[in-house]
């Protein structure tokens, strides 16, 4: 395989992932594109498909053999979703790949409030004790979800409260990311926390929603109790439910604030705010 691209890109059949790969084949770099089915992957300049799976070590391994450095993007929220990780890191050490980008969560650690934030620092730590060097871009919620946090009476409901949070577009990350690909070497052992330029509380997010798309948003506070009730009708998973309920007691415990510098430091560009992205969702 030593004629592939040395760069691989997981997730280039999703929506982050998809959008790092078209940035880095519009940059002209080479990649090849770890996917699940090849039928599936986008079709780019200098871009291979290699068909893998996280938790198929041998596939894994084989569709990483020649790869120097890896875009590792958490895989989609599963209860084993930790499992999923630990695998394919192991695959990647084992193929020799040298450096893994992954794509963390914001405060990442082992008690954080959002449930989700505790696999993220597992992951972390998994890959730090490989050996292979690492770069973690941290992200904040995405700005990306919040206009589907409103249900259809145009209601946002969670245990929130004041608490503020600084979101970041899907987009910035993406940024940030090929920035890291393409020179990776500058950004060994480096943890960056991907936020957009404000705080902003759900209430703030409501009315800007409101002035963005054209229908009413409102944010209505809930107790913990009052979330679990209201969600208990989908028949999710506990582990499903906690996370849903923890992204907003995550953000009233102010585990979420803190506009940091890092997109502006990464891209050389201001990260989007809220109304913006709404303002340029409806131009695209």
């Amino acid at each position: 395989m030593t004629s592939l691209p040395t760069l691989a890109v997981t997730g280039a059949t999703g929506n982050l992932g998809g959008l790092v790969a078209r940035l880095l084949a519009e940059a002209g770099s080479p990649q090849r594109l770890l996917v699940r089915d090849a039928a599936r992957a986008p079709e780019l300049e200098g871009a291979v498909p290699v068909v893998c799976t996280y938790m198929d070590s041998v596939l894994a391994k084989g569709a990483l053999d020649g790869v120097t450095t890896l875009f590792m993007v958490s895989a989609a929220e599963a209860e084993d979703r930790l499992q999923q990780h630990y695998a394919f890191v192991d695959a990647a050490m084992a193929a020799g790949v040298q450096h893994i980008v992954y794509t963390s969560f914001f405060g990442a650690a082992p008690d954080s409030t959002f449930t989700l934030g505790r696999d993220h620092y597992a992951t972390e730590e998994w890959i730090k004790a490989s050996g292979m060097d690492y770069t973690f871009l941290r992200d904040n919620f995405y700005l990306d979800f919040m206009p589907l946090l409103a249900g259809e009476d145009g209601v946002i409901r969670g245990p929130a409260g004041d608490g503020v949070v600084a979101a970041v577009a899907r987009a910035d990350i993406a940024r940030s990311a090929v920035t890291v690909l393409r020179d990776p070497a500058l950004h060994v052992g480096r943890t960056y926390d991907l936020t957009g330029p404000e705080d902003i509380s759900l209430a703030t997010a409501a009315s800007l929603l409101t002035a963005g798309t054209g229908r009413t948003i409102t944010f209505q506070n809930e107790t913990v109790e009052e979330a679990y009730a209201s969600r208990a009708s989908y028949g999710a998973p506990p582990w499903q439910v906690d996370a849903w309920v923890s992204t907003y007691t995550a953000i009233a415990a102010g585990e979420l604030s803190g506009p940091t510098s890092a997109v502006h430091e990464l891209t050389g560009r201001e990260p989007l705010g809220l109304g913006q992205f709404l303002a340029e969702s409806h131009t695209l």
